[in-house]
C-alpha cells in the first residue's frame, strides 16, 4: 500500500520519541501490503484495529499508548494518515471526521 501523509508520522515521533519504532514498524508492515477489504488488515493487525465509516482504519499504538487513524483506499492501494496522537487527544476528536 502506498502511505500518504508519512511527514505527520515523523513529526508525531519528534515530540514522542518512544513512538518512532511502534511506527516505524507500522510504516513498514503496511507499505508491504496489498489489502483488498478490511479482513485483509484484520488478519495482519488482529484486535489493534477498529473500523469506522468512510473506510477509515483506527490502530492501536505502542500497545494503546497512540491512536493511529488513516483513510483506505482499496482500490487504489493507498493509506492517507487523518490522524495520530495519544490516547488522550484521541478521546478529544471524532474518527470518523478528523481530516
Amino acid at each position: 500500500m502506498q502511505i500518504v501523509a508519512k511527514k505527520r508520522l515523523k513529526e508525531f515521533w519528534k515530540k514522542h520519541p518512544q513512538a518512532q519504532t511502534p511506527l516505524e514498524t507500522w510504516h513498514a508492515v503496511v507499505s508491504k501490503a496489498s489489502w483488498k477489504r478490511p479482513a485483509d488488515i484484520k488478519k495482519v493487525f488482529g484486535s489493534t484495529v477498529d473500523f469506522v465509516g468512510d473506510n477509515r482504519v483506527v490502530f492501536d499504538i505502542a500497545g494503546n499508548k497512540y491512536r493511529l487513524i488513516v483513510h483506505v483506499s482499496y482500490e487504489y492501494k493507498a493509506v492517507l494518515i487523518k490522524f495520530i496522537g495519544t490516547h488522550a487527544e484521541y478521546d478529544k476528536i471524532d474518527a470518523e471526521t478528523v481530516t
